[in-house]
């Protein structure tokens, strides 16, 4: 196996990161600061924040099982995403792996960062459901592969990826493996986070948009060995997580137990989307889902998206993407929500 160092792009290990008046001086009992050319009016918005966002990571750390030292907050999930370009890929040489379809900001990152990036299909079984295969995904990496992307539950499709064939992969990769958990409170099995410290190239992202409600706020969360969140912390823009974020988080980490009602409602409500959509006459094929949505093949989803748009619902019509003809991507809403969908639904076959 290849060492950190040789995965790092060279001049990123070698780099010496700019050290901001927050990185210099972490204390709270001084009453001046003059320091970092900030205003001394309009507090407490004046002050920049905690550049490395201690105090989220405090409360973060035993709701998910992990030390301080293995979290690393950003801008979504999509600045950690692109982080792993920057720190591990040198642009017009390496390549990463994913699955298709999946979340589209992985291509999107390869090719803002001139990277190579390579699709592999899910393979479909007899009943018309999506199935991950370790093999075939390694198959397609060769000596410039510095990444694997796998997103579990998996978006679009909604499904938890195998977690044998998972496992396969970090046993066998020899590079950097990225589990994206976008979903991970809705699903049943355990989070890739309690393999960190077997697997010390395994980077599991996780965010506050779905589960926890705050996709305003724009953050994102990765876990990995302390070595992979320095270099993290090394590349990342020295302020990224604003003082507004910050403090939002601590108020919804405070009130975990609403969180989590949150998501029973939700999975009792897919339960009953489920069984309607399964139901419902136009239903071709009902993919199961361990998320906050459901992927539904229809007959005609163009004709229904365009419906459900004149009665001001608006679905993900998945019909381009690969793999995905003729289907929508519907998101578990509130009761509410999910009766006047129905409702429409129905309404769209009269």
């Amino acid at each position: 196996m290849k060492t950190l160092q040789e995965l790092v792009r060279p001049n990123i290990w070698s780099l010496k990161p700019y050290s901001s008046a927050r990185d210099e001086y972490k204390g709270v009992n001084a009453k001046v600061f003059v320091d970092a050319n900030e205003s001394p009016y309009n507090s407490p918005y004046n002050r920049y924040p905690d550049p490395l966002q201690g105090e989220v990571k405090r409360l973060l750390a035993p709701i998910k099982g992990v030390e301080e030292e293995n979290i690393f907050l950003g801008n979504g999930s999509d600045e950690a995403i692109d982080l792993v370009f920057r720190i591990f890929c040198e642009p017009g040489v390496d390549n990463v792996v994913s699955i298709a379809p999946t979340y589209g900001m992985y291509e999107v990152c390869a090719d803002v960062n001139n990277v190579t990036y390579r699709p592999v299909p899910l393979q479909v079984d007899e009943v018309g459901d999506f199935h991950f295969s370790a093999d075939t995904l390694l198959a397609a990496v060769d000596e410039h592969t510095k990444a694997v992307f796998l997103c579990s539950p998996n978006n679009p499709t909604g499904e938890c990826l195998e977690r044998a064939e998972l496992t396969k992969v970090l046993d066998t990769f020899d590079g950097m493996v990225v589990i994206d958990e976008a979903y991970a409170d809705f699903m049943e099995c355990p989070s890739f986070t309690e393999m960190l410290t077997k697997y010390p190239r395994l980077i599991v992202l996780q965010t506050f948009s779905k589960a926890w409600a705050s996709a305003g706020i724009r953050l994102g969360m990765a876990f990995a060995n302390p070595e992979v969140i320095g270099l993290f912390n090394k590349v990342k823009y020295p302020y990224n997580v604003n003082v507004l974020t910050q403090r939002q988080a601590l108020e919804v980490l405070a009130d975990y137990p609403q969180i989590t009602e949150w998501i029973k409602l939700l999975k009792d409500e897919r339960t009953r989307l489920t069984k309607a959509l399964r139901a419902y006459p136009d239903t071709e094929h009902l993919f199961p889902t361990s998320a906050n949505f459901i992927l539904v093949r229809v007959r005609d989803a163009q004709a229904l998206y365009d419906y459900l748009l004149t009665q001001g619902i608006i679905v993900r019509n998945r019909h381009r993407v690969q793999l995905c003809h003729n289907c929508l991507r519907i998101t578990v809403g509130s009761p509410e929500e999910n009766d006047l969908l129905l409702q429409a639904m129905h309404d769209f076959l009269k």
